[in-house]
């Protein structure tokens, strides 16, 4: 859609669309007549579940008034009740009443779950809504939903924001992480808002900024879900080694993680296992050890690694860690399987019974998922830089680092490295070339081979530890077996090939029986 500048007081210019004018004042076409109503509000927020009331109650925190609306309106009334109750948040029982108790522009954002109710509450709130009015989804939406919805909204006249919000429970009411993309024009209007109630690191520099446009900011969430999903599995598997392969107590791991948890794996996600390793049953037994081994997922991982071939981009880590939790959904037939299939036994018996090995191999595991960390996030940014160029995004690297560095899932000390590599190097074409996580995969590079030949000599699953050293291998191999498998498909199928000897991009096909003709394929990549 066409844009124009038009300045808004005070000294504020923004993007809005093409034939929409401002009044002296700053208003678009038909909101000062709604002034006149009972316009309270800065922003509305549709959907009271757990993240819902809690960024709600985080907006009252900063001096926002909010607006609370559900769809099932008895939910409005116990929040004003309880959770609510003492604060300056409003609630509504219809659209028009909520809409109608909003400040112009008005601001209106949807946590609802992805899929269908967003795209019925928007056809909902365009009748209520004026020009240059903003709705917001700040749920987890697959990115080019959020492109088809911002194109339908900005059809009517009005702007649409695709948010991704992370850091659960805990960060929507005390600071999320926030990445918000979408139509540029919105984001002078919210931007105060987001910015306050998002996490704070550095000296107060809040974790959201604008992405980009359409659905940048929901693609970064999907990437950043895609990391998440790698991390839990990697740490799944270092406890895993500890406990099948160590014979270590739960209290033992608790103590682990701890220590982990002051160096360089500091994160989120290493101080939760901790805590959950420390937290004990009823009866006084590990809670851990309680819980049924199937994990669920709601798809933002199945998304990462779908687009991810769409893109030809390797997440080979991220990958193993969707279809971790897929064999884990296999319980009934990995525990008949387990009677059958017959293999060595997990015990580590001579490393576990000598207290200086047992410390150094703990390290090792340490080493291994240090640096299968790094492989994970290097092949995060590989995909967010295939995505940026096939969809004509511009994203900040560096502070797509800072936004994870507080507030969300995969907020750790770690990103601080990361941003530091962006900085330095907007363009780094991987991340493991940086300096810096050079000399770390380096100083962490044997005690990752000796746990994942290890664990392979004693048949303990590490999918995602052994698929992140394979692509390091790979990807720091001058030749990989492509040859072969290039002339393979030149033999079935005539698809041609390139000949080390001649210049890139001239392709050759070979009469390998005799037989064949000498027609080829026309060569294409998918």
């Amino acid at each position: 859609m066409l844009t124009h500048q038009v300045a808004i007081p005070p000294q504020q210019t923004v993007l809005v669309p093409t034939g929409m004018t401002r009044d002296p004042v700053g208003h678009l076409p038909g909101h000062r007549k709604k002034e006149k109503m009972e316009a309270k509000a800065d922003i509305a927020l549709i959907g009271l579940a757990v993240m819902g009331q809690n960024l709600i109650l985080n907006m009252d925190d900063h001096g926002y008034t909010v607006v609370a609306y559900n769809r099932s309106t008895d939910k409005v009334d116990h929040f004003l009740a309880n959770e609510a109750k003492g604060t300056k948040v409003l609630g509504a029982h219809s659209i028009e009443e909520m809409v109608g108790l909003l400040k112009t522009p008005r601001r209106v954002m949807m946590l609802v779950k992805a899929g269908k109710p967003v795209d019925d509450f928007i056809e909902q709130l365009i009748p209520q809504l004026e020009a240059g009015d903003i709705i917001i989804d700040g749920g987890n939406s697959l990115f080019e939903d959020t492109n088809r919805r911002q194109k339908y909204v900005e059809s009517k006249g009005l702007l649409y924001i695709g948010t991704g919000v992370s850091g659960g429970e805990e960060g929507a009411r005390r600071g999320p992480s926030m990445m918000p993309g979408g139509s540029p024009a919105a984001w002078p209007f919210v931007k105060d808002i987001f910015q306050a109630v998002s996490a704070k690191v550095d000296g107060g520099v809040p974790c959201c900024d604008w992405v980009g446009q359409m659905g940048a900011g929901h693609y970064v969430k999907m990437v950043h879900n895609g990391i998440e999903y790698g991390d839990m599995q990697l740490i799944c598997e270092a406890y895993n080694i500890m406990k099948t392969g160590l014979g270590m107590s739960a209290d033992e791991m608790h103590d682990v993680f701890t220590e982990w948890n002051k160096g360089d794996l500091d994160s989120y996600l290493i101080e939760i296992s901790r805590d959950i390793l420390g937290t004990k049953d009823d009866d006084g037994s590990p809670l851990v050890d309680k819980i049924l081994d199937t994990a669920g997922q709601k798809g933002t991982g199945k998304w990462t690694v779908i687009n991810s071939q769409d893109l030809g981009i390797p997440i080979t880590l991220m990958a193993e860690a969707v279809y971790s939790r897929c064999a884990s959904a296999l319980k009934d037939e990995r525990v008949k399987a387990a009677r059958k299939l017959k293999g060595p036994r997990p015990a580590l018996s001579a490393i576990a019974a000598n207290a200086e090995k047992k410390a150094a191999f703990i390290e090792d595991i340490k080493s291994a998922l240090y640096a299968s960390k790094i492989v994970s996030y290097a092949q995060g940014y590989m995909l967010m830089r295939a995505a940026a160029k096939e969809y004509k995004w511009t994203l900040n690297y560096g502070g797509i680092a800072l936004m994870w560095r507080g507030g969300c899932i995969i907020r750790s000390q770690f990103l601080s490295n990361i941003k530091d590599a962006y900085d330095k190097q907007p363009e780094l074409p991987n991340l493991m070339l940086d300096d810096f996580f050079r000399g770390e995969i380096k100083k962490a590079q044997k005690g990752w081979r000796k746990v994942v030949a290890t664990a392979a000599l004693r048949g303990i699953p590490v999918p995602a530890f052994s698929t992140a050293l394979s692509f390091f291998d790979q990807y720091r191999s001058a030749v990989l077996p492509a040859n072969l498998l290039q002339a393979q498909r030149d033999y079935f199928g005539a698809h041609t090939y390139e000949r080390i000897d001649q210049p890139r991009g001239k392709f050759f096909h070979t009469n390998w029986t005799g037989k064949g003709g000498t027609t080829a394929s026309s060569e294409y990549t998918v």
